[in-house]
């Protein structure tokens, strides 16, 4: 007997399951996970606010990742007589001060195609009349209160040493008055019809940037995966969006940087790093930084490339935590303290298990006056390498 034939005559149902994302557990278990639709827009907006990694800030920039922090939930903007005539999902800062617009819409939604492009671009117009630095300063000491988390605390951690409060700001107020910021629309799918218009914007919109971020939920088995895409980056637009970016940085010119910037001692712990980094076994990724460059060993364990730590002319070792969650090796809160140890044992670098969640840095002075730092660092490097060799 035919099994078609067998199924239909014992009353079964034929079903066809749909799949797009395995999990393979143990070696020897491989788990199907489901599409499966958000439940309500209000759940894929907290799940946001939660987890600001989401936006996948390298995607947006790998050459220079974008990080983000959440200023408010809601954001009113006003126009002419009404202060409050619109209502933003959400408003993020990027590490550079670039205002972060983003409205959250669910496949199901039919304002999707018809209304969210004009809805943004409503936004877009009248946030760069409404806000200013000080309105967002405001927005965000409001949220943290709320948090019962301390502001400055946020705002350090974020923006890190290099730079002062100050200065942050007016890169935003900068930012805004020239009409550069980042408009984002968020979907658990994006049409394609969305995805052009996202494009033709990005391409023409200098210097603001259009971009469409697609996070697909997939279940199974009690798991939950969200898989982030990136829509708009062209060609046309990188081009056009680049002033910010310069030639490729090399081992010469990194080297010829820290000689010129730093002391002896502390040009001494960048070149040790760098040779460390050239006998590691893996390809280096030099960055393209007009005014600073880094460089960072090419990791990509299970075939996911990860960047725990770089090296950058700021004179810092930079250690992108945050950026960590979720992918292998360290994307447990617990590996990635691990991680975080290892560095902290540099006589006062400031690290604690607080910043297992965010991007912190711990300097080249630091290194240099600690008469064992450039070995502990070099030792916590190499049990990075090791953990990931261990994963392959």
């Amino acid at each position: 007997m035919r099994l078609a034939q067998l199924i239909d005559e014992t009353g079964c149902k034929h079903m066809t399951l749909q799949t797009g994302v395995f999990v393979l557990q143990d070696n020897d278990t491989l788990i199907a996970m489901q599409p499966e639709q958000f439940s309500a827009e209000v759940d894929f907006q907290k799940m946001l606010s939660k987890f600001p990694s989401l936006l996948v800030g390298d995607q947006i920039n790998p050459e220079n990742p974008r990080r983000f922090l959440l200023i408010k939930e809601e954001l009113t903007i006003g126009h002419e007589g009404d202060p409050a005539r619109w209502s933003l999902d959400h408003l993020f800062l990027d590490q550079d001060g670039v205002p972060t617009l983003v409205e959250v819409k669910r496949q199901s939604d039919s304002r999707l195609r018809r209304e969210v492009v004009g809805q943004m671009l409503d936004y877009a117009a009248n946030f760069q009349s409404f806000w200013n630095a000080d309105k967002i300063i405001s927005a965000l000491e409001l949220m943290c209160s709320i948090k019962n988390i301390e502001y400055i605390d946020i705002l350090n951690e974020f923006i890190g040493p290099e730079i002062t409060n100050d200065k942050f700001w007016s890169s935003v107020d900068t930012n805004i008055r020239s009409g550069k910021i980042r408009l984002l629309f968020i979907s658990d799918h994006i049409p394609s019809e969305l995805r052009r218009i996202v494009e033709f914007l990005n391409e023409q919109m200098t210097p603001a940037e259009v971009l469409a971020l697609e996070l697909r939920q997939f279940v199974g088995q009690g798991l939950r995966t969200i898989v982030p895409v990136i829509f708009g980056q062209t060609q046309e637009a990188a081009s056009r969006k680049e002033p910010g970016r310069g030639e490729r940085w090399t081992e010469e010119r990194l080297i010829a940087a820290f000689d010129s910037k730093f002391t002896a001692s502390e040009a001494s712990v960048a070149k040790a790093i760098i040779t460390w980094m050239k006998s590691s076994g893996f390809p280096l990724e030099f960055g393209t930084g007009r005014t600073n460059g880094s460089v960072y060993p090419l990791l990509k364990p299970k075939g996911v490339a990860i960047n725990p730590a770089y090296l950058s002319t700021e004179g810092k070792v930079w250690l992108q935590l945050k950026s960590l969650q979720g992918k292998p090796v360290f994307g447990g809160l617990d590996e990635r303290r691990e991680l975080l140890r290892h560095f902290a044992q540099v006589e006062g670098s400031g690290l604690t298990e607080a910043s297992a969640d965010g991007w912190p840095a711990i300097s080249l002075d630091r290194i240099a006056a600690d008469p064992r730092g450039t070995d502990k660092v070099l030792s916590a490097l190499q049990w990075i390498v090791d953990r990931v060799k261990e994963a392959v």
